[in-house]
This record gives structure tokens, sequence and C-alpha cells, in this order.
């Protein structure tokens, strides 16, 4: 999983693995620390919403994950906190995948 973050926007990109992996309905994570903090983001295929709290930013993916999982669509894009916060997620498969 990749993730950027830019101003009020994070922008995460999957490979086949992680897509699998919701497939199955796994969380997916990404996650930093360091001795006084850090950030993570978490992708929950069985939740709603975002939250966060400090450094840790959750996205619930139940009501895009089949958009999201369709082969014929590259990405979703959901907002958080009410339109403060912009999120892209995308799919970065290798040309091998494309149809």
């Amino acid at each position: 999983m990749k993730v950027r973050f830019a101003g009020r926007s994070v922008r995460v990109r999957l490979d086949d693995l992680e897509t699998d992996m919701l497939l199955r309905r796994l969380p997916l994570e990404l996650a930093l620390s360091w001795p006084t903090g850090g950030w993570s983001v978490r992708l929950e295929p069985e939740r709603r919403g975002v939250t966060a709290q400090g450094g840790a930013l959750v996205i619930g993916l139940a009501e895009h994950l089949s958009t999201l999982l369709d082969p014929l669509q590259e990405g979703v894009s959901l907002e958080g906190f009410a339109g403060e916060l912009k999120i892209r997620i995308e799919k970065d498969f290798s040309p091998q995948y494309l149809a």
C-alpha cells in the first residue's frame, strides 16, 4: 500500500495482493512509528465512515468496496469529516493486470 498526504487529501494506491486481501474482507494498514508518536492509515472493508485519533486514520470501505473491487473501475473517492478531507483509493496494478 502506498500512501500520499497532500494538503487536505490522502491518496492510497493498492497492488493486486492488497486488493485481494480486501476482497477477502481483511483490513490493510500502513504505519510508521517513532518514540513520540507516528501515523497510520488503515482500510477496513467491514466498517463505514472515516475516523481518526491522533495520527491514526481509519477508512471504512463497506459502502465503496464493490466499486473498488470492480475490475472496470480504477478506484473510489470518499470524503471524511464533513468534506474536510478528500480520500482517493486506487488500484495500482502492473500492465499485465489491465484488461
